[in-house]
């Protein structure tokens, strides 16, 4: 058995050089190897290219590298969660490309795996699929993605042995796992180092084989940024928001494995109770959600896509992102409740590019979007301005095409119903002559009173 050395933080980031291509694991700041990414911040190094979901928060691990400039490239899914990353793009400081959550996930397996590349569905008929090579197989659009792969991946995962085996905590796998198998050099940030044997091969989720060093380093609530305390993600609550979330569950049934978007959907989890039977999968690498804890953070409970600590059910199992996209793409999440901007005629969905801001956050909405049985949208009916979401044909880029199957607003309840928008219910308040007043798409009607 091999015995991997270990370093100091300051050793394992002298090993990165200028203009390297840089893998670093993480979602937000869980499993994030936040230590090894500060040591390298005092290097100086720069010139680099950044492969992460986001570029963590602003000031903390890779905000620190693109405050000081170290960034020239980033490749992600979501850089809006770090204000700062928008403003070096908009500022001509940041180079950017971005992924869908899935596809930068599978492309990094790929490139760990000796695999060029791969087509997916994820992205066809939107802007981020332009330019690229798209054919269609097995009757569906699919966009071919080259694989991802870095000189130096900086991982985290919370215990190791000697020998470099791997085991990670809760929702702490995400990009970790098939980054360790995509670069030609890998350094691990751990909580503890063990000796051979202390980690029960049922128990290794990397096998020592792909790690080069390790690096001994305790995390903190600091380190965790927004994730530290459940208190952070406190969500904005009206009757509206409630009557919309509590429509939204009417429609799960017991065993559906359900994934909630940001925003209105993710009210719907607070309303589960053991009895309805629906199991909440979340793309960052949990099957099995529970409720918010009563307090406590990121240190003590796995965290939700929106990087919120959550419980966890009996039953419940992690994975990766690559597994979890996997099981997105491969039609075994039931049913996806998403936010929305538009909706229109022919079941498209946009959601994710704000109009007048850059395109710069997708994350995984449209691989769930396009991967999901079943597609349900809750938005309010109109913009703040009084424009109509429901639209003839929208006008924002699209998140995916002709996948809604339902839409629920704050004024009502649409179905595709034989491929036609219709009407099927009104919310509490709301009239019908108020819906067809503010409703710039053309519906059927099939409404016969308040639909819940």
């Amino acid at each position: 058995m091999k015995t991997v050395p270990v370093l100091s933080l300051e050793e394992a980031a002298r090993l990165v050089k200028p203009g390297q291509t840089l893998l670093v694991g993480g979602f937000g700041m869980t499993g994030n190897p936040v230590h090894l990414m500060h040591a390298l911040a005092e290097t100086g190094t720069g010139d680099l290219t950044y492969v992460a979901n986001n570029v963590s928060e602003p000031g903390l691990s890779g905000g620190r590298l693109l405050r000081n400039g170290q960034i020239r490239k980033a490749v992600g899914s979501y850089f809006t969660s770090n204000p700062e990353a928008v403003k070096a793009y908009q500022a001509g400081e940041l180079e950017v490309e971005l992924l869908p959550q899935g596809t930068l996930a599978e492309a990094l397996r790929a490139g760990g795996a000796g695999i060029g590349g791969f087509y997916t569905p994820t992205a066809a008929g939107t802007v981020i699929a332009e330019g690229a090579d798209v054919r269609v197989l097995s009757g569906r659009e699919m966009v071919f993605v080259p694989a991802l792969h870095g000189d130096v991946a900086l991982l985290r995962a919370w215990r190791a042995d000697r020998a470099g085996n791997l085991q990670y905590r809760l929702t702490e796998q995400n990009f970790n796992p098939p980054m360790a198998t995509a670069a030609d050099l890998v350094i691990v940030e751990v909580e503890e180092i063990v000796e051979v044997g202390e980690i029960a091969p049922e128990q290794v989720h990397t096998p020592g084989l792909y790690v080069d060093y390790l690096v001994q380093a305790s995390l903190t609530p600091d380190d965790l940024g927004s994730s530290a305390d459940v208190k952070g993600g406190a969500k904005k609550v009206d009757p509206a928001r409630l009557h919309m979330a509590r429509r939204a569950l009417q429609e799960l049934r017991p065993g559906d494995v359900v994934n909630l978007g940001i925003g209105i959907p993710t009210l719907v989890a607070d309303l589960l109770t053991p009895e309805h039977g629906v199991i909440l999968h979340t793309e960052n690498g949990m099957l099995g959600v529970g409720p918010a804890p009563e307090g406590g953070g990121a240190m003590d409970y796995p965290v939700n896509a929106g990087k919120i600590p959550v419980t966890a059910l009996p039953g419940a199992s992690y994975f990766d992102s690559a597994a979890s996209f996997g099981m997105i793409r491969g039609g075994h999440v039931d049913v996806a409740v998403m936010g929305g901007l538009q909706v229109d005629e022919a079941g498209n969905l946009a959601n994710w590019a704000v109009p007048g801001k850059p395109l710069l956050g997708v994350g995984g909405a449209m691989d769930l979007a396009g991967g999901a049985r079943r597609l349900i949208v809750t938005m309010t009916h109109t913009e703040p301005g009084g424009a109509p979401k429901l639209v003839p044909e929208c006008t924002l880029p699209l998140t995916a095409r002709g996948r809604v199957e339902m839409v629920i607003t704050d004024r009502a309840v649409f179905e595709f119903l034989e491929g036609e928008l219709t009407l099927t219910g009104l919310m509490p308040g709301a009239t019908l002559e108020e819906v067809r007043a503010t409703t710039a798409a053309r519906f059927a009607e099939r409404v016969a009173g308040p639909t819940i």
